[in-house]
């Protein structure tokens, strides 16, 4: 399949994870995954208009009254065409590493947690609310995961994009809100990237997933998921004020991906 390796020059809109979601299941019901050229005409079918919530994000630019949290998170970052997302061919060129600490510890709604307050420990704690949130395959999990880990006027169990991204996954593979044993998600993180910080208890960081999901067949896609991280208490939360501009999501390991300044993730 095509690539584009220079992601910053690509005019293509943004979408949005929840888009990229229920593409990926309706791929995987009608067995599309074989089909290339299939795929890509019934995502594009999905999407005909603009994400405005995206393409707003993408257009902000920080304003002289905006505080620095808000700037940070506002700043527009690389786009990406939908194909991008998609499996692609393996860069020889190797990504930079993001080194990630391992959890100590298991928190509130079976989420991993005890990372250190640094900005990798925090993208290691995003990491964690995501994959628990997506592999509980249901709308009352997703809920669950959000509720407990989100810091008063930060992202709630209506406002979530995850939560909106896991209705739009079920909606497509023709489920209810309680999922079904025949669906099965698995989300790995497998690349990532610190977009900046404010001091040493704000951090906007992004993950670049790999989903994987079955629904009679299996099929997989990138999703990328970027969120304001404040260390409350003791321990990474996303943080209150709205979602950051999304990152591109790409496949990981592409060219594509290396040149939207993703690095790989490692576990020390």
């Amino acid at each position: 399949m095509r690539r584009r390796p220079d992601v910053q020059g690509s005019g293509g809109p943004e979408w949005s994870p929840a888009r990229l979601l229920a593409a990926l299941v309706i791929s995987a019901v009608v067995a599309l995954a074989v089909l290339a050229g299939l795929v890509l005409a019934v995502v594009g079918g999905l999407t005909e208009e603009p994400d405005e919530r995206d393409a707003a994000r993408q257009a902000a630019a920080p304003s002289p009254d905006m505080s620095r949290h808000d700037a940070l998170a506002a700043a527009p970052m690389p786009t990406a065409d939908p194909d991008d997302a998609l499996p692609g061919p393996v860069s020889s060129q190797a990504a930079g590493v993001l080194e990630l600490p391992r959890a100590t510890g298991v928190g509130r709604a079976d989420v991993p947690t005890g990372f250190p307050r640094t900005p990798e420990g925090s993208l290691a704690q995003l990491a964690a609310i995501d994959v628990t949130a997506m592999e509980s395959g249901s709308m009352d999990g997703v809920r669950r995961v959000i509720a407990e880990w989100a810091a008063p006027g930060g992202p709630t169990p209506e406002t979530w994009s995850g939560v909106d991204g896991m209705a739009r996954l079920l909606s497509a593979a023709g489920l209810s809100g309680a999922g079904s044993p025949q669906l099965a998600i698995v989300v790995r993180p497998v690349m990532g990237l610190i977009k900046g910080t404010v001091g040493e208890e704000f951090v906007v960081v992004c993950v670049n997933f790999e989903f994987t999901v079955t629904v009679e067949q299996t099929s997989r896609i990138a999703i990328a998921d970027c969120q304001r991280m404040a260390w409350v208490g003791d321990r990474w939360v996303i943080g209150p004020g709205e979602e950051p501009a999304p990152a591109p999501s790409v496949w990981p390991g592409t060219e594509a991906a290396i040149a939207a300044g993703w690095r790989d993730l490692r576990h020390v």
